[in-house]
C-alpha cells in the first residue's frame, strides 16, 4: 500500500484527484472559518468567547490547543498537496504540448480563469503569510499579543489604516475567484459534470464562492466604515 500510493500520485487522474480533496478540505476550512468571523457581529464578548473556544477545543481530554494545531498541520498539508498538485499538472501539461496552437481552442472565460488561478494563488499565497503575521502570531498587528481578539480585529481595519482594508478585500476576492473555479474543476474531476448537471453545478460553485467572499469582506468593511466598533 505504501508503494501504491506514490504510483497513483505520479498519475494525472491521481493529481487531480488530489487536487479535488484537498481543495474540499479548503472550502470547508474556509467556510467554517467565515462564519467564525461573524461572530464579530455579536460583539466583543460572543467573538472572544469564539476565539477562545478554538484553543480549548477537546478539553479537559487533551491539553489546550491540541484539535486547533491537529487542524493547522492538516491544513498545512492541504495546501502543499494542493499547490504541488497544480504545478505538477501544469508543468506536464506544458510538456505534453510543447508548441502552441496558432488557433485559441480556449474560451476567453477558461483563459481569465486560468490566469486567475495561477497569478492569484500567488497574491492569496501573500495573503495567507501576512494574515497568520497579523491575527495569529500579531507580527503586524496594531495591538499586538496583549489586546483582546475583537479588540486586535478592530485595530487592524481601523479607517486611518484604509489601505490595509483594501489589500485584505483585493485578496478575497481573488479568493473567491480562485473558490469558484477550484469547486467547478473538482465537480469535473470527481466526474460529476453531466450536461444535465452542468447548469446547476456552475450555479453551486458561484453562489458558495459568492457567500464565502461576501461574508469574509463584510468584517473589514464594516469595520472601515465604522459599523462595528
Amino acid at each position: 500500500m505504501a508503494v501504491a500510493i506514490p504510483a497513483i500520485y505520479r498519475t494525472t487522474v491521481g493529481k487531480k484527484a488530489v487536487m479535488a480533496v484537498t481543495g474540499g478540505v479548503l472550502v470547508l476550512y474556509l467556510v467554517a472559518h467565515m462564519v467564525g468571523n461573524l461572530k464579530i457581529f455579536l460583539g466583543a464578548e460572543d467573538f472572544n468567547h469564539y476565539a477562545e473556544w478554538l484553543r480549548t477545543m477537546g478539553e479537559p481530554a487533551v491539553p489546550r490547543r491540541t484539535v486547533l494545531t491537529l487542524i493547522e498541520v492538516v491544513l498545512g498539508v492541504s495546501v502543499v498537496l494542493h499547490m504541488w498538485s497544480a504545478v505538477s499538472l501544469a508543468r506536464r501539461a506544458s510538456a505534453a504540448r510543447p508548441v502552441k496552437y496558432r488557433s485559441k481552442k480556449k474560451s476567453h472565460a477558461q483563459g481569465y480563469a486560468a490566469r486567475t488561478m495561477r497569478y492569484g494563488g500567488v497574491i492569496i499565497a501573500v495573503y495567507v503569510v501576512w494574515h497568520l503575521l497579523d491575527l495569529t502570531f500579531f507580527v503586524v498587528n496594531p495591538k499586538g499579543s496583549d489586546a483582546t481578539p475583537y479588540e486586535r480585529m478592530v485595530a487592524d481595519f481601523d479607517p486611518s489604516r484604509w489601505y490595509i482594508t483594501v489589500w485584505y478585500v483585493l485578496a478575497l476576492v481573488l479568493v473567491g475567484l480562485h473558490l469558484n473555479h477550484g469547486i467547478w474543476s473538482a465537480f469535473q474531476t470527481l466526474g460529476l459534470r453531466t450536461p444535465r448537471s452542468e447548469r446547476a453545478l456552475r450555479g453551486l460553485a458561484g453562489t458558495v464562492a459568492a457567500l464565502v467572499t461576501l461574508g469574509f469582506v463584510s468584517v473589514p468593511l464594516s469595520i472601515t466604515f465604522g459599523w462595528v466598533s
